[in-house]
């Protein structure tokens, strides 16, 4: 994913796309190498707006990992949770955060809840969660992922710092919603309920 850390999206999907087919080929279509080539191709449709295409590609993908893998292999679980931000980038927000609820207690299960897999896992949902709405259930997850990374990585770690920016995010949301739920209600026009 070289030139798409550049910015060079096209160039590395065009590249993700003849190393999947060479593979596909040289090893079959479900080799590990050829998986994880499937999976790259998929983030980099992504990264280029492609979102309906590297979500069917992702969905495939994440068949053969469970094939080949099980359901509970990290591979797959990863997998599923970038099945998960695909649906996320589509606008179903509702089914993202259920596959990330689902990935997040496998990888607590498999990994534990400490491992930056989980970590990551667990920002997903609140990611989701806070597209959904759920300002205060995402700053929650978030808050528990800041807390984890100050212990397990320290306070300056990127994840550490891309954490806290999430939590921050979430609480901002969640003081918005309220403040728009007041603008919209002001005090002379509420109706109190005993």
């Amino acid at each position: 994913m070289r030139n798409a850390a550049l910015g060079r999206h096209q160039e590395a999907a065009d590249l993700h796309q003849h190393v999947l087919t060479t593979r596909e080929r040289v090893l079959g279509s479900d080799h590990p190498h050829t998986l994880h080539s499937r999976n790259n191709l998929a983030l980099a449709l992504g990264y280029l707006g492609r979102h309906q295409e590297a979500a069917d590609l992702h969905r495939q993908a994440l068949t053969a990992y469970e094939r080949v893998f099980g359901s509970d292999h990290p591979h797959t679980l990863n997998s599923r949770n970038n099945v998960g931000l695909a649906l996320d980038n589509l606008g179903h927000h509702r089914e993202a955060a259920d596959l990330h609820r689902q990935v997040l207690t496998a990888y607590e299960r498999v990994l534990g809840p400490d491992h930056p897999d989980t970590l990551h896992s667990r920002n997903n949902l609140g990611l989701a969660l806070d597209h959904l709405g759920h300002h205060r259930e995402a700053a929650d997850l978030h808050r528990q992922v800041l807390t984890a990374y100050e212990r397990v990585l320290g306070p300056d770690h990127p994840n550490t710092l891309h954490s806290r920016n999430n939590l921050a995010a979430a609480l901002r949301a969640t003081e918005h919603r309220r403040l728009r739920w007041h603008r919209r209600w002001p005090r002379s026009q509420a109706v109190r309920i005993i």
